[in-house]
């Protein structure tokens, strides 16, 4: 029997057949209309592939995460690069048959699974090793992050079934995923290889830049005229004007602007809303209440005694700012989460409700056995726990107690991030330190790591039902899926774990965070169970009231939103996030933002290569910098780390 190809019309269901048609219709139709059989799919040059991609894009979160605390997707850019990659070896005569539709499908799963398990490190994990102060074996974090993302495979695929084959939620980024295959396949290779060279070329661009900003590598490759400057700012603040607020320099306070073409892609990515309140954070933050700390003393400087002056560290400041900050991401956070009970209550709203099971369905020899999930999720559960409680001082019963809790968070994770495409692990993971902050008081060790186990499962669960929404939408097997997922598991732990060990953290989790790596969302975690184990009142009496007011900021500006039916200009997360970065990395992505911005309201002509590249194919354009930028400044801190111990 013939199933349909990759180059018919991407069918789906009416809105009224999605709520008016029982599971077993819509599984018949489905099979009848998009099922496309035998079509390769997990095959060994997809599964190397996926893999390669994956591990290499997965050091893109990891620097991206170690700069500013988010996660971007690499799916779309995967997906790509692996059409031109084999549309050029076909040209070429070097492989027999073109990839397929589902080949490139079950590849951006292993890749996308990849980069996104690499969260932990520049989070929860991060923020454990700062809190005990000792590094946790390489090994020990490499099977913890597999044992959690795992975890998350087993609890998503029961839910499948329910989310994308009978309410067929949209997932926007994972839909955006399947329309971008289905046109490269099935559409004209001309537009494939547009963006092919579009990525190559602006992956190129980033990495010659990051290339040229390492300077003691082009010093000793005596190449150092090449050199581009950290900062573009320089000839201002020597030869011209040195602003100061309160009289502290406000270049001495990270009020700098910087040659970062990778945060300024990132910004772009995040859209002008997310940059603006990021602009807004940063000059409140570092050009008001900074200087009004330092000269009432709340924050200390240190006498340099070669020039003779006193200087203020990034980490020395956001001792003190990072409160308000948290304090306005956590309460909006959690406000936005709480707000809209019926995303919650239709999370759990049919979760018991029986079926019967026809036993000749086809749908049962392509989906997951439910055997795999009976018998998995208290295997892998029960590691977890033993796991937590021998390397990392997790009480059992506190483990026990998280599994469950799993679940639930799973559920309303899946259940957002199918609307939204955005996951609330951020929430999750808070809610989960506040539960425990009322179950282990004082145990700080126990809160990160109970949050870690909640919120990163929730997270893979959620991200992988993205990852197998654009499969349904190509009539994909989703068993093979599932099972590209956990390859792309291995991968990412196999090149982002040592990676972030040489280079980040070389043996000193107290040298973690600095001005170039903030780790800001490893010191909102610890930051948090930080309060929960010793209170709001060991802060200093500013810290506290800038932490209230943060708070009440966090709420009231979601409340704000909620009212405009989200047309509210600001983000109360970016305001709240451009307190525990330095003033240089936020601008620096409210510059990306706006350049795309005011490119997609200039650029007119459809034809032309403005629009081409910064309007229809924004996305590609700043994901080529961000791989190209990331990966590049990776590779030459390894470099530089390896010269230096040889």
């Amino acid at each position: 029997m013939m199933h349909p190809e990759s180059t018919s019309e991407l069918k789906q269901l009416s809105d009224e057949e999605i709520r008016t048609w029982p599971l077993e219709a819509k599984d018949r139709w489905w099979l009848a209309n998009v099922y496309k059989g035998d079509m390769p799919q997990l095959t060994l040059r997809s599964a190397l592939t996926g893999m390669m991609l994956g591990g290499v894009l997965s050091l893109t979160n990891l620097y991206v995460g170690a700069r500013t605390g988010w996660t971007l997707g690499v799916g779309i850019t995967s997906v790509i690069l692996a059409f031109s990659i084999f549309k050029l070896a076909s040209r070429l005569r070097l492989t027999k048959t073109d990839f397929s539709l589902l080949e490139n499908n079950c590849m951006q799963s292993i890749a996308t699974s990849a980069g996104y398990m690499t969260m932990p490190l520049v989070s929860s994990l991060a923020a454990y090793m700062m809190i005990t102060g000792h590094v946790v074996p390489m090994w020990v974090s490499m099977g913890w992050m597999i044992l959690l993302s795992i975890l998350g495979v087993l609890f998503a695929f029961p839910l499948k079934r329910r989310f994308i084959n009978d309410e067929q939620l949209p997932f926007p980024e994972g839909r955006a995923a399947g329309v971008v295959m289905h046109g490269l396949h099935g559409g004209s290779s001309a537009d494939g290889l547009f963006k092919g060279k579009l990525i190559a070329i602006t992956a190129g661009l980033g990495g010659l830049v990051s290339f040229a900003k390492s300077h003691s590598l082009l010093e000793r490759l005596s190449l150092g005229f090449l050199a581009i400057p950290d900062y573009l700012d320089g000839w201002l603040y020597r030869w011209v004007w040195t602003p100061a607020v309160l009289g502290t320099p406000l270049k001495d306070i990270t009020v700098r602007f910087e040659s970062d073409f990778v945060m300024m892609a990132a910004g772009g990515l995040m859209g002008i809303r997310v940059g603006v309140s990021l602009l807004i954070g940063a000059c409140l933050n570092y050009c008001v209440l900074v200087p009004w700390m330092i000269q009432r003393g709340d924050i200390a400087g240190a006498l340099d005694p070669a020039g003779g002056v006193i200087t203020y560290s990034f980490k020395g400041i956001t001792a003190w700012s990072l409160w308000t900050g948290v304090a306005m991401m956590t309460t909006s956070a959690l406000y936005a989460f709480f707000s809209k009970p019926k995303v919650v209550m239709a999370s759990f709203r049919g979760l018991f409700r029986r079926r019967q099971i026809d036993r000749a369905d086809p749908m049962l020899k392509i989906e997951l056995p439910m055997k795999v999930f009976v018998f998995g999720i208290p295997a892998i559960g029960a590691l977890v726990v033993l796991w937590g409680k021998f390397f990392f001082d997790l009480p059992v019963i506190l483990g026990v107690i998280a599994i469950p809790l799993v679940f639930a968070f799973s559920l309303i994770a899946i259940n957002a991030t199918g609307l939204t495409s955005v996951t609330p692990s951020s929430a999750l993971g808070k809610l989960t330190q506040l539960t425990y902050g009322v179950l282990a008081p004082g145990n700080m060790t126990a809160n990160v790591v109970t949050g870690s186990i909640t919120g990163e499962v929730a997270s893979n669960a959620s991200n992988l039902l993205m990852d197998i929404k654009p499969g349904y939408m190509l009539g994909a097997k989703p068993r093979q899926q599932a099972l590209g997922h956990v390859l792309g598991i291995f991968a990412g732990a196999i090149v982002a774990v040592p990676v972030f060990y040489l280079i980040f953290l070389r043996g000193d989790p107290n040298g973690l965070v600095t001005d170039a790596n903030p780790f800001p969302s490893a010191v909102v975690w610890k930051a948090v169970a930080e309060v929960m184990a010793n209170g709001l009142h060991q802060l200093q009496p500013s810290a506290q009231i800038g932490a209230v007011v943060g708070a009440l900021a966090g709420i009231g500006l979601e409340m704000i939103r909620g009212l405009s039916k989200g047309r509210f200009p600001l983000s109360a997360v970016g305001i709240g996030l451009a307190f525990v970065l330095p003033f240089t990395t936020s601008f620096v992505m409210f510059f990306g933002a706006f350049l795309f911005w005011v490119a997609a309201r200039a650029s007119k002509r459809e034809t032309g290569w403005v629009h081409r590249t910064l309007v229809a194919n924004y996305e590609t354009t700043c994901a080529g910098l961000v791989a190209g930028g990331s990966i590049a400044g990776i590779l030459v801190q390894v470099i530089d780390v390896l010269l230096v111990r040889s």
